[in-house]
């Protein structure tokens, strides 16, 4: 499919490249004379035509082919990324270059944090709304990966998102990575209904903890900036767990088992799927949360099947009207994957490191919000604790990208 993207005009500058090879052609003595009268005419009018156009300005253009570009005309939550491309539009004055305004940059920044903030708050509002009523995390995580396959399924069959070509090779590299997620969200769901959401969230921020130690025992070197941002980020973890009203052993490990699960599918992830770089995150993503509810459903029957029946009848009664559960239910399933979705799209469309400050930040966002709608009581230790652990967690995403940076520095030398 051929795309065009248009831009304002005063951007773009088109320049009249030499006709010589035309004039050549014109002035040739070969040319017999009804072909020179015929070729006059031509290039009378392709003059005209031509001067025309250069007087819009000086410059080139370029109209790119790339299919990928088709996908950024949806708005989010339906507007994907289709990374690399490789044909995109530019331009600047000095090169030929077409570049967006920097107010657009800002407010395309701004809409998609605004829209994965809003989604991330939704989801753990009625995620945590529906435990409170029905305690059953392995239904409910299990239900939220059903959400996200369907999701995608119906994207990859109306060809709102291409989906990529794949084979077995890549069906057997996702068995580890589908694997780990699994065991992070579920981990993370039984955290949610056994504690207080800010709470399992304060202990999630500790995931750059587990990275540096499993990475360091696979051989990586981080400088002493890291190692000190991860001690902060261990005090106040420790020092908001200790002051948590709402603390429980269950929740607390759940969140641990969480991050220790998400770690891990990230770094088999960069291993196992080095090979499969042409598979864009939010298709990756994809195939993942469907081989991860495969995972994930027989285990739910096993563990909690049998008292679904019980538990929907219990919160039916709790909440008096059927609609609403249902209603609560679906909302935490539908959020769940569409922050998700958002998350890889940003991490698309800026860098690693805004990306991380932006993670910290959602987890401030959502900390406050779900402290607000559920009054959860707050010890002023426990706010100076998951201030120093999320602060911590800011460091360590500054001292990673300088780190980063060193490493591409040293690579392009």
């Amino acid at each position: 499919m051929l795309t065009l993207n248009l831009l304002p005009s005063s951007n773009v500058t088109i320049s009249k490249k030499s006709d010589h090879k035309y004039h050549s052609f014109y002035n040739s003595s070969i040319l017999k004379p009804n072909l020179t009268k015929r070729t006059n005419t031509t290039f009378k009018n392709f003059n005209q035509k031509c001067s025309r156009i250069s007087s819009l300005s000086h410059g080139c253009y370029q109209i790119s082919s790339s299919r990928s570009d088709f996908c950024k005309g949806f708005g989010n939550p339906f507007e994907f990324s289709c990374k690399p491309n490789s044909q995109i539009l530019k331009a600047t004055a000095s090169d030929g270059e077409i570049e967006a305004p920097k107010s657009d940059k800002k407010l395309q920044l701004a809409l998609i944090f605004g829209l994965w903030y809003f989604q991330n708050i939704v989801f753990n509002i009625y995620n945590k709304k529906v435990l409170n009523i029905f305690p059953f995390p392995w239904f409910l995580a299990t239900f939220q990966l059903f959400c996200g396959a369907v999701f995608m399924l119906v994207l990859w069959s109306l060809k709102l998102q291409p989906c990529p070509k794949f084979d077995k090779s890549f069906i057997v590299a996702l068995l580890g990575p589908a694997l780990f997620h699994t065991i992070g969200h579920i981990s993370a769901c039984v955290s949610f209904s056994k504690v207080a959401v800010s709470f399992t969230h304060v202990i999630k921020s500790a995931e750059p903890v587990f990275a540096v130690v499993f990475s360091a025992l696979m051989g990586d070197v981080y400088p002493v900036s890291v190692w000190l941002s991860i001690l902060g980020i261990v005090f106040g973890c420790s020092l908001a767990a200790v002051t948590e009203v709402s603390f429980n052993f269950g929740g607390l490990s759940g969140a641990m088992i969480s991050n220790v699960g998400f770690v891990l599918r990230n770094i088999y992830s960069k291993k196992s799927l080095q090979n499969f770089k042409e598979v864009n995150g939010l298709n990756l993503y994809g195939f993942i949360t469907i081989m991860s509810f495969m995972y994930l459903l027989p285990v739910a029957v096993v563990v909690e099947g049998s008292q679904w029946v019980t538990g929907y009848h219990k919160a039916l009664a709790t909440i008096g009207k059927p609609s609403i559960f249902y209603f609560w239910v679906l909302l935490s399933g539908v959020f769940y994957h569409l922050y998700n979705q958002s998350s890889y799209q940003a991490l698309d469309d800026i860098s690693p490191l805004t990306f991380s400050i932006g993670n910290t930040m959602k987890r401030v966002v959502v900390i406050v919000a779900t402290v607000i709608v559920f009054r959860n009581p707050v010890r002023p230790l426990n706010a100076l604790g998951s201030a120093i652990a999320i602060f911590g967690t800011f460091l360590y995403s500054q001292a990673t990208s300088k780190k980063a940076k060193k490493l591409e520095g040293e690579k392009k030398d």
